[in-house]
């Protein structure tokens, strides 16, 4: 896994709203606050509706010809756009990364491979590659300061299923999550899960990862008065089923307060966690 670098620096540029210097993610970052304060200003005779207009033409989205990117995401959703790159050439990924960048925002791409990440840093050098969760993200040096909006504990049944978790939780950090990893603690020896019953109650939100036949959620869902995203992984043998055994398992799970999301879904199960902790604030 690569480590986290430093920016190279803070894209500098000019507010319309303002005319003065200063940084893109302090005065152009596309949020509610900034857009209500372009709008006080335009109703004040402070700025020229002309000149607001330049600054919201790439709202809601930019067309790319072979990608619409979403910049009006965050605004509807608290979250910005997500890139999947499974599917995409390693040029479209480098290109989406370009236009969703110098909004002050992190950005992330899942389901990456080290070819995407070789293409993407020839442009973007400050990229960073989570080989094992199979992401590539830039983070708003802003977030890094931010206090976290809650905490989210990951567990894994097994080491098979630590690719799926690390999804989770690389995703659940870079949304602004406190995240605890707990892995290798599946049914087969339940006693690994309950030595660590004490940590594990102090999350605010449990993502349970777990292949075979998916049991862990129901046993984390029994003993816990928090959420627990339930994220079933392809790991097992041929009735396994490609993971329709775990999704199944979980999905009629008879423990109260466990919710279930696809098939090697880590991405999904935090994002998920992200919101709850968002909205719990």
């Amino acid at each position: 896994m690569a480590r986290k670098e430093k920016s190279a620096g803070s894209v500098r540029g000019v507010c319309p709203a303002a005319g003065r210097s200063g940084s893109r993610s302090e005065k152009s970052e596309m949020n509610e606050v900034y857009l209500q304060e372009l709008l006080e200003q335009v109703s004040r005779g402070e700025t020229a509706a002309g000149d607001a207009l330049e600054e919201l033409k790439e709202l809601p989205y930019k067309d790319l010809g072979f990608a619409n990117v979403d910049h009006h995401r965050a605004i509807r959703t608290g979250f910005p756009e997500v890139i999947f790159s499974q599917g995409k050439k390693p040029e479209q990924i480098r290109d989406i990364f370009r236009e969703l960048m110098g909004r002050g925002r992190t950005i992330m791409a899942t389901r990456s491979t080290p070819r995407d990440y070789a293409v993407v840093r020839e442009v973007i050098p400050e990229a960073v590659y989570y080989d094992t969760a199979r992401i590539i993200a830039v983070q708003a040096e802003e977030n890094e300061a931010r206090e976290p909006i809650g905490s989210v504990t990951v567990v894994s049944a097994g080491t098979a299923d630590i690719p799926v978790a690390e999804e989770a939780a690389v995703t659940a950090e870079l949304l602004g999550n406190e995240v605890n990893r707990i892995y290798d603690v599946g049914v087969a020896g339940i006693h690994r899960l309950l030595d660590r019953l004490g940590e594990i109650r102090e999350a605010d939100v449990l993502i349970c990862v777990a292949g075979m036949e998916g049991a862990l959620a129901s046993v984390l869902g029994g003993l816990v008065d928090a959420p627990v995203i339930a994220v079933p992984t392809s790991m097992g043998y041929g009735a396994n089923l490609g993971g329709l055994s775990a999704l199944l398992s979980m999905l009629n799970s008879c423990a109260n307060g466990v919710s279930v999301v696809n098939i090697d879904n880590g991405f999904g199960g935090a994002y998920f966690a992200s919101v709850i902790n968002r909205k719990g604030k």
